[in-house]
């Protein structure tokens, strides 16, 4: 072996990390999941807002179509709702018995519609799926709901109805646009849902307002189940009938609703102002 020079075979050591490195590596990279993870899971639930506010637009587009091919009159929201069982004939969809879920494809939006139905919210809410009509009673209708008293039927006028025929004749007698004084402050869809048995929630086809309306005024005496769900991170998605469409925290609420549930646990209540308002036609 010459001086100086380094046996065949032999091995350099390396240099190999220390315990105290490896858990400052391992402790930046738990920081580093700490500081993404929360910022990936806003990003994730921004691009799912931006997908909800496409389904909503293209709610408003298929009334919109509705409209002119039927003398300016919106579509009916659910005209037989007062028949056994809540009816089989929802603004979404039809079925052949309540236990069912409503088929799109059969229902008065479907011809402006792609696919002929509605796209459900992409949030990811665990709906119940399946199950008889008393526990999951408007399947079918993707998480959003329609403006029922105040542009799906006539339910908001200045009359009283006395027999269940003159209730659904007013389901089916639509408000017109014409009737609309402000199109950019009357809600027409809106992110939706319900909660009969905590916690699990089921599709809702109508956005309810806060009071109920007889003969032409809100009856302030009681509030009706809210069925607005802030389920985009606390924010819920609103489609006007002007057609935009913008997002709204919940007001403080603290009521349970006809279920008794506490419906702000949930995620269900109202934006401000909790009256009817943000529904009416004026």
């Amino acid at each position: 072996m010459a001086e100086g020079g380094t046996m065949a075979g032999q091995v350099k050591k390396r240099k190999a990390f220390s315990l105290i490195e490896v858990l400052v590596v391992i402790s930046i990279i738990a920081l580093l999941m700490a500081i993404l993870v929360p910022v990936l899971a806003v990003a994730r639930s921004q691009a799912y807002g931006v997908i909800c506010q496409s389904n909503l637009r293209q709610l408003f587009l298929a009334n919109s179509g509705y409209t002119l091919e039927n003398d300016g009159h919106y579509v009916a929201a659910a005209p037989d709702i007062m028949s056994e069982k809540g009816g089989k004939w929802r603004w979404h969809g039809v079925r052949e018995s309540a236990d069912e879920p409503f088929d799109p494809v059969r229902g008065p939006l479907a011809g402006y519609l792609t696919d002929g139905k509605v796209k459900e919210c992409p949030e990811g809410i665990d709906f119940a799926r399946g199950g008889s009509w008393d526990d999951n009673f408007e399947q079918g209708c993707g998480g959003y709901g329609y403006n029922h008293i105040y542009l799906g039927s006539r339910n908001w006028e200045d009359r009283q109805f006395t027999t269940i025929e003159q209730m659904e004749s007013a389901g089916w007698e639509t408000t017109r646009t014409t009737e609309v004084s402000k199109p950019a402050e009357t809600l027409m869809f809106a992110d939706t849902a319900m909660c009969i048995e905590k916690p699990t929630l089921i599709e809702y086809s109508f956005a309810e307002p806060p009071f109920y309306v007889y003969k032409g005024q809100p009856m302030t005496s009681f509030y009706l189940s809210p069925s607005i769900h802030f389920r985009h991170r606390d924010w819920a998605k609103v489609e006007w009938a002007d057609g935009h469409s913008d997002s709204w925290r919940m007001a403080g609420f603290g009521d349970t609703n006809v279920y008794d549930i506490d419906s702000a646990e949930v995620k269900l209540g109202w934006f401000a102002p909790i009256d009817n308002t943000p529904f009416d036609l004026k």
